[in-house]
């Protein structure tokens, strides 16, 4: 690849991961069009989008740490429940045709953004609930099959997971979001990007200006979110959910 199309490749990632970072979720939604439409095959864009995005896991964790605000009980609950379920949907993915659950993909993701803005006071405040016994189990459950999502579909899964613990943990946004980026963007990116790599291809000489991009794009938009507040986030992750909802249902 040219310099040229470096720069338009870590322009697109620093923009994707900005707002991923400040809304929990939703690089897919500029950076995988980005790359199938520069020329990768969409099983090799896949699995480098997947090792791009542990860079923005990175990015936002720099600046999320400093702020302390992850329990270790329930960041360990959350790997443990999501990282079979990414592993399970890593492996399906590249066997299964793919229109079918990306339209209904679509349709869910745009239900998040909708549900959101029809309930004005959800993720505002923070009131953790459903820690222990049955409504714990249905958690985990929930975050299994969210992990299956995120082995197996390109775009907005975070997104799914930030709602989740706001819905069902009562997270306000602001520690979802940051729950969703160190976890999911390290640990859950990661485990699809290294099955993704051992069953398929990854596009090694794109990664230099997608990496940069995802890591100062991760750090800047964390940065953002911290100092703007549950609002903000709220405004962000509606926006972008309702985006990606479309994208993914026209396809």
């Amino acid at each position: 690849m040219d310099s040229l199309g470096q720069l338009i490749l870590f322009l697109a990632s620093f923009v994707a991961n900005w707002f991923s970072a400040l809304s929990g979720g939703g690089a897919g939604l500029i950076q995988f069009p980005m790359l199938i439409f520069l020329g990768l095959p969409f099983g090799i864009a896949l699995a480098t989008h997947k090792v791009a995005s542990v860079a923005l896991g990175l990015g936002a964790t720099l600046r999320h740490l400093r702020e302390s605000t992850l329990e270790r009980r329930f960041s360990l609950l959350i790997l443990g429940a999501g990282l079979p379920g990414v592993v399970l949907g890593a492996y399906t993915i590249l066997r299964l045709p793919e229109r079918w659950a990306t339209v209904a993909l679509g349709v869910l993701t745009m239900g998040l953004g909708l549900y959101s803005v029809f309930r004005p006071r959800l993720g505002l405040e923070h009131a953790p609930r459903n820690r222990e016994g049955k409504a714990l189990a249905v958690g985990l459950l929930g975050l299994f099959g969210i992990g299956v999502l995120n082995g197996s579909i390109t775009s907005g899964t975070g997104l799914f997971l930030t709602l989740w613990l706001v819905r069902w943990f009562g997270l306000d946004y602001k520690r979802a979001v940051a729950y969703t980026l160190v976890l999911c963007g390290v640990f859950w990116n990661g485990t699809g990007a290294l099955v993704l790599g051992w069953i398929g291809r990854i596009a090694w000489d794109w990664m230099p200006a997608l990496l940069a991009g995802s890591l100062l794009g991760g750090y800047a938009g964390a940065h953002f979110a911290l100092k703007k507040g549950n609002v903000w986030i709220k405004r962000a992750f509606e926006a972008v959910t309702i985006l990606i909802g479309a994208r993914l249902i026209i396809g």
